[in-house]
């Protein structure tokens, strides 16, 4: 014990003087990084505002100039921001700007580093910015978050050199203990992996049969502990992982131990079509297939879907599967393919689903129609595909991932067959608010069948916040707020914002073509000039797209901007859907004379102003367009995420072309550098269109690679992968012995007699 204080003492006062010597450096380091930081972000702000904050010093007008530095100064860190004219007229400045920071006083803040000031505020940082159309943009950015970030670094410095300390110290009194009783041979002995299990047939005690008798009955608990902290870490370790289909296949070997992993949706990954005695495979134009499907060829599991297809029955065996992907890419997984009557489609899909539900869930002002004919054919689709889970999984506890308000009832009817399941139900739309979800008649049935879910996901938070209101106004629930959690029927299902994405990086095929040949290929298919500006629409025929605002927006950018007649066309590519149902054949009617009325109404424009092409097209052909147009517009009425506008990113490799995103769609929360706007507003759409058709080169690759930089680290398998890793983390705390779940202790102190006044 002697020799190990020894040890000890002059041990800590090296850690101290180190650590006492160590602060200075990391707070000058952690200073200088983040005034690099900042000047890059100074950087872009210029940049970005240039443009549009000369338009508004041209009107002349001080108010809306100073709104628009309100406006940037609602970042928390940005302090102020002033303009200082290049001919010493009068500056505009933000309320905010310290008063020790004048314009005729700025050379000394001019260089590449800029200046840290004590201001009465607090210390700040200087940023000055000459604009390209004259004149400097003067940034103050709040460094009080500087102090703060490094007492928080100075504490965590501190407690671990404090537990190195401790930890070295504890080893060395461990090791000499082990020493002084003479165990250290055992210990080497069990290290190396001997005598874990008795050797027989050993004469004379020179085998080892095991580790000290005193080590023993701690070592399967150290073993076991070991395991859930290495779990645990990598659970937690989610931005160090590199998305991929590997890591994916990764987390379910690892933390789920290889479990069997089921999808269900309405629609099929591939379609099988006949074309006379031909068979042709097609790819359904839907986000959430196109979202999926490299998430079931990572995972080889079974996906079950309504076969849908003219040539679907030839395509399967006796047991109605069929091996995906077709050949050369396949087999990966198995598609479970359930029939349909005619009846049964036209309650459970066309009629409840989508004339009630979807429309009761999308703000696009049609009205929902709810037929109790159409609730009994939802019930008892749900209730088939419910069966056929049961049928195709291959353990008592498989992860079944639900899909989209097409089977609100599924996860509680699996729950009740399958109790061991952990079912990931993910709700691809909007959720409205609790007033308009109250008009379904069905509405404690739907949430009852919901609340069967292990994880439920929303792509916002918004929509995550609208479904747990919901749940609080109309069902005899327990709602944790903190953890987003509800407790129903004793069994608790956590709601969770799951943003999905699209692959990354995209199939090789996909990318093929360069862009230039794109472009080409585009323009002499529609007979236009290859200096001819295009831009493209990729969306199915749905009244929830903003189709015809788009159109409509064409309209208004030719009579605002006439020089653009003739120079411009808009492709849009619309897949027919729902064409049962009657609001749709009427908006897809208007659609088509929208169309036509435009082109006639331009008729000396040597090109037509709007291609509409309202047919099936394959990814490759999809990708085709996103290359080759100059722009691609998005102006969705109301939607869960939209992946259009991701997988026009995605295709974008060449770092050109211009977003114009709808702000009523999930993506424009993500990506912030499309042009955002309201598809209400013709004008700002019109707008929108001229600033894309002359933004410089450098503007679009500039936003095209931050937005490219998230859709990388924030891809489809990171999507899924999140949400597994959840289930693996729950099915973990589910293994915990009873005792030491807060049920438990609470039964514990009842028998003690803890709780007894």
């Amino acid at each position: 014990m002697r020799l190990s204080l020894r040890f000890v003492v002059p041990l800590f006062l090296a850690l101290g003087i180190f650590a006492y010597a160590a602060l200075p450096l990391v707070d000058k380091l952690m200073l200088r990084w983040f005034s690099r930081d900042l000047e890059v972000r100074a950087n872009l702000i210029a940049t970005t505002v240039d443009d549009p904050l000369h338009n508004l010093i041209r009107t002349g007008d001080r108010g809306r100039i100073q709104e628009f530095f309100t406006r940037l100064t609602q970042d928390e860190r940005l302090f102020a921001v002033a303009f200082c004219p290049a001919d010493a007229g009068e500056p505009v400045a933000t309320p905010t700007m310290p008063a020790e920071v004048r314009c005729s006083d700025l050379g000394r803040f001019t260089q590449p580093s800029g200046d840290l000031l004590q201001t009465a505020s607090g210390p700040v940082f200087l940023s000055v910015r000459p604009l390209v159309g004259g004149g400097r943009l003067v940034l103050v950015h709040d460094m009080s978050f500087i102090a703060r970030r490094s007492r928080e670094t100075r504490n965590y410095l501190f407690l671990f050199f404090v537990g190195l300390g401790l930890t070295v110290a504890l080893i060395t009194v461990v090791i000499a203990q082990l020493s002084w009783r003479g165990w250290v041979q055992g210990l080497r002995a069990l290290l190396r992996g001997e005598g874990l299990l008795v050797v027989p047939g050993r004469a004379g005690g020179r085998g080892f049969a095991g580790p000290p008798a005193e080590l023993r009955p701690v070592v399967k608990d150290l073993r076991a502990l070991i395991a859930d902290l290495e779990a645990d870490h990598r659970s937690r370790d989610e931005e160090q992982l590199a998305w991929a289909p590997a890591t994916l296949r990764n987390i379910l070997h690892r933390e789920l131990r290889g479990q069997e992993v089921m999808v269900v949706s309405n629609r099929e990954p591939y379609i099988h079509m006949k074309r006379g005695a031909e068979i042709d495979v097609w790819r359904p134009a839907s986000g959430l297939v196109s979202a999926l499907e490299p998430i079931m060829r990572a995972c080889s599991g079974t996906w079950i879907a309504h076969g849908s297809g003219t040539g679907d029955r030839e395509t399967v065996d006796h047991h109605d599967r069929v091996a995906l992907p077709p050949p050369p890419d396949g087999p990966a997984y198995r598609l479970r393919r359930v029939w349909l009557s005619a009846e049964e489609e036209a309650g459970y899909y066309y009629g409840f689903a989508n004339e009630g539900l979807w429309p009761l869930c999308h703000i696009a002002h049609v009205r929902p129609v709810f037929r109790t004919r159409d609730w009994h054919e939802y019930v008892s689709v749900n209730r088939k595909f419910a069966k056929t889970v049961v049928d195709e999984a291959k353990s008592p506890d498989p992860i079944v991932l639900v899909q989209d308000y097409h089977f609100a009832l599924l996860p509680r009817m699996i729950n009740q067959t399958l109790p061991a399941a952990t079912i990931i139900s993910f709700w691809h739309i909007p959720w409205p608010n609790p007033e308009a979800f109250a008009i379904c008649p069905w509405r404690e049935e739907l949430l009852d069948g919901l609340l069967g879910s292990t994880i439920l996901g929303f792509h916002t938070q918004f929509h995550v916040n609208n479904f747990v209101d919901t749940v609080d106004r109309l069902v005899e629930a327990r709602v944790d707020r903190e953890i987003f959690a509800v407790t129903y029927r004793g069994k608790p299902t956590t709601v969770r914002r799951y943003p999905i994405s699209v692959e990354w990086p995209p199939q090789a095929e996909l990318l093929g073509q360069p862009v230039e040949q794109c472009r080409t290929v585009i323009r002499r298919r529609h007979d236009l000039p290859p200096e001819q500006a295009v831009g493209v629409g990729v969306e199915r025929m749905d009244y929830t797209k903003g189709i015809e605002e788009r159109l409509r927006a064409v309209e208004r950018l030719f009579e605002l901007e006439p020089q653009w007649i003739g120079k411009f066309t808009f492709i849009q590519i619309a897949a027919p859907t729902r064409i049962h149902i009657e609001e749709y054949r009427n908006y897809e009617a208007r659609i088509r004379d929208l169309a036509m009325r435009i082109n006639q109404r331009f008729p000396e424009a040597a090109q037509p102003p709007i291609i509409l092409k309202i047919e099936h097209h394959q990814p490759d052909e999809i990708f085709e367009y996103y290359r080759g147009a100059d722009l691609c517009m998005v102006t969705s009425l109301h939607d869960g995420m939209n992946l259009v506008a991701k997988e026009f990113v995605s295709a974008r490799d060449d770092e050109r072309g211009v977003l114009i995103l709808s702000l009523f769609t999930g993506a424009a929360r993500e990506l912030p550098e499309a042009l955002i706007v309201n598809p209400y507003d013709i004008d700002q759409c019109a707008a929108a269109l001229r600033l894309a058709l002359t933004m410089s080169g450098g503007e679009q690759r500039t936003r095209m690679r931050l937005m490219r930089g998230l859709i990388q680290d924030f891809n489809v398998f990171r999507w899924a992968g999140r949400m597994l890793m959840d289930a693996a983390t729950l099915r973990r705390r589910e293994r915990l012995p009873d005792a030491f779940t807060p049920r438990g202790i609470e039964r514990q102190k009842r028998v003690a007699g803890f709780d007894q006044a």
